[in-house]
């Protein structure tokens, strides 16, 4: 059965065995950011300077996830965004590791790991979503969004 978000994607959690296929394809620190909640080095990621028109995509079910449009440069290395996609497109919880209290974000379809969300971001949400980019693919505009779930191809899919 399917769950489509608001904006026509099927935002149906995935079980294990698909997830699992689907990372397959991960190097080990890849998988060790995306499936085990990790952090790549600050700016290190290839999606911190991209300045061009699409969307974000999760690197490891291809929901999207962030549009360019919202992107800004916040100084601290990783990509930033001050709104998702769509609200039901990504999973907030409560992360208590290293000594801090943050949320952590991931991808509310495959659980993903993504980054952290901070209050501290520009209008008009004030959010400062901080994401690794290893654990995106980024669309042009443009061009199609990928299938890599069977669920994308019944979905109500649109681009951009």
């Amino acid at each position: 059965m399917s769950t489509l978000s608001a904006a026509g994607f099927d935002v149906a959690r995935l079980d294990d065995a698909t997830i699992q296929t689907l990372a397959s394809e991960l190097d080990p620190s890849e998988r060790q950011v995306i499936l085990l909640a990790g952090t790549e080095r600050p700016f290190c990621g290839t999606l911190l300077d991209n300045k061009k028109d699409g969307t974000y995509v999760c690197r490891l079910c291809g929901l999207p996830l962030f549009r360019s449009s919202a992107k800004f440069e916040s100084g601290t290395g990783w990509p930033s965004f001050f709104e998702s996609y769509a609200k039901e497109h990504v999973e907030y919880v409560e992360d208590v590791s290293h000594g801090m209290k943050r949320v952590e974000i991931r991808c509310n379809r495959c659980t993903a790991h993504l980054g952290h969300v901070f209050p501290d971001g520009p209008k008009p949400t004030g959010r400062r979503y901080c994401l690794n980019s290893v654990s995106l693919a980024f669309v042009d505009a443009g061009a199609p969004l990928p299938v890599r779930v069977a669920s994308d191809e019944r979905a109500n899919v649109r681009v951009g």
